[in-house]
C-alpha cells in the first residue's frame, strides 16, 4: 500500500471513531453520580503495560483495571478510548494530532514508551539482503505492526532524508505483519524489511543472519513517543480516578527507570504468570528501558511538535489547525521526586 493510501485510511477511520464518540462517552464515567473507580483497557498479549505494572506495584489503590481484550495497534486503541469502549488508550503522538485534529474530543495525559539507546525499533534486512540505501527499498515491502503510526512516518523520515521523491516514496510498499511474526516472515522473504523493537528485536538479533539498516534513534535520537489518551468527558466527571491513573503510571515509570533490570523483569514474568491468558513469557528477558524521556512521563509540546509539522508537510493537516498545548495535559500527573 502506497504511504499516502494509508494516510488517508487512517484518517478515515479517525472519522468513524469522532462520529461514535457522542454515544461511546456515555458509559465512561462510573454512573450514580460519583467517579468510576474500575478503567477498561486493552493489552497487549504476552507484554505487561505500564498500568498493568502500576496496578501490581499498589499504585492504583482502589482504582483497579478491568481488561476487555488485547489491540492489534495504537491506533486501534486510541479510537477505542475516543468512542467509550474502553476509558484509556495508548498511542504514537502522531496518531494522537490525527485523532484529535479530526475533532475527537480526548486528551493526552501521560508519555508512556519512548526510544533512547537501548529502548529503539530498527529497520532490519537479512544479512545477505542486496538493499543497502533508502533508495533500494523502492518496489519493497516493509513489514511493520501497523499503517498510519510510528513505523510508517519513521520510514517516511528516512526515505526524505535521503533524497526520494513523493513518487519514489509511493513506490515504497508498508506492510501489515504483526510483531511477533515480523522476523520470521522476514526470514522465509515475505518481505525484504522487518521492523523490530524492544524484545522482538533483541530476540532476532540473537538469533543472527540480520543486520541494521537505521532506527528510529539513528534518526531522532531521544524522544518520548506514545501518550496514553483519556476521554474530556472522563477528565471532567473523573478528575480523582484521572488523577490516580495518571500519578500510577508516572511511578511505574520512575520505578522502572530506578528499578535493577532483572528484577523489572521478574516482576513483569510474575504478573503474566498470575493473569492467566496462556501467554509466552519467554521473551522478557529481552526488556531493557520504557524509552520515556521526561521524568515521569511528563509531556512537552517538542513531542508533538515534530508530527504537526510532519503532518502539514504532507498535507494531512493545515497550518496552525491544532497547537501542541492543545493536546495533552500534565494537570493529573502528581508525581513527585
Amino acid at each position: 500500500m502506497a504511504v499516502a493510501t494509508s494516510r488517508r485510511h487512517f484518517l478515515s477511520l479517525a472519522a468513524v471513531g469522532v462520529a461514535a464518540a457522542a454515544c461511546g462517552q456515555a458509559t465512561a464515567s462510573g454512573g450514580g453520580g460519583g467517579e468510576t473507580r474500575k478503567l477498561r483497557y486493552q493489552g497487549w498479549a504476552g507484554q505487561v503495560i505500564l498500568p498493568e505494572l502500576a496496578e501490581d506495584l499498589g499504585y492504583f489503590g482502589d482504582v483497579k483495571l478491568e481488561w476487555v481484550g488485547n489491540t492489534i495497534s495504537g491506533p486501534q486503541d486510541i479510537q477505542s478510548a475516543a468512542t467509550g469502549q474502553i476509558d484509556f488508550g495508548g498511542a504514537f503522538n502522531g496518531a494522537v494530532v490525527k485523532l484529535i485534529a479530526a475533532g475527537a474530543p480526548v486528551k493526552a495525559v501521560i508519555s508512556y514508551y519512548g526510544v533512547d539507546e537501548q529502548s529503539y525499533s530498527g529497520y532490519y534486512v537479512l544479512e545477505d539482503s542486496p538493499i543497502r540505501s533508502a533508495r533500494d527499498l523502492i518496489g519493497k515491502k516493509v513489514g511493520m505492526n501497523t499503517l498510519g503510526a510510528h513505523s510508517e512516518a519513521m520510514l517516511d523520515i528516512y526515505l526524505q532524508r535521503n533524497g526520494l521523491s513523493a513518487a519514489e516514496i509511493g513506490k515504497v510498499e508498508p506492510t501489515v505483519i504483526p510483531p511477533v511474526n515480523t522476523e520470521q516472515t522476514l526470514r522465509q522473504r515475505q518481505i525484504e524489511v522487518g521492523v523490530l523493537g524492544g524484545i522482538l528485536r533483541d530476540k532476532a538479533l540473537a538469533a543472527g543472519g540480520v543486520r541494521s539498516l537505521f532506527s528510529d534513534f539513528d534518526l531522532l535520537g531521544r524522544f518520548s513517543a506514545g501518550t496514553y489518551v483519556v476521554t474530556e468527558r472522563f477528565l471532567k466527571q473523573n478528575p480523582g480516578t484521572a488523577r490516580t491513573f495518571v500519578t500510577g503510571v508516572a511511578k511505574a515509570i520512575e520505578w522502572s527507570r530506578t528499578t535493577p533490570r532483572e528484577e523489572v523483569i521478574a516482576r513483569s514474568t510474575r504478573i503474566i504468570e498470575k493473569r492467566g491468558r496462556s501467554e509466552d513469557t519467554s521473551s522478557l528477558k529481552y526488556w531493557k528501558s520504557t524509552g520515556v524521556a521526561e521524568t515521569a512521563g511528563r509531556i512537552t509540546d517538542e513531542e508533538f511538535r515534530l508530527w504537526i509539522d510532519w503532518l502539514v508537510q504532507h498535507g494531512d493537516l493545515k497550518a496552525g489547525q491544532v497547537k501542541p498545548g492543545d493536546l495533552y495535559t500534565n494537570e493529573f500527573n502528581g508525581y513527585a521526586a
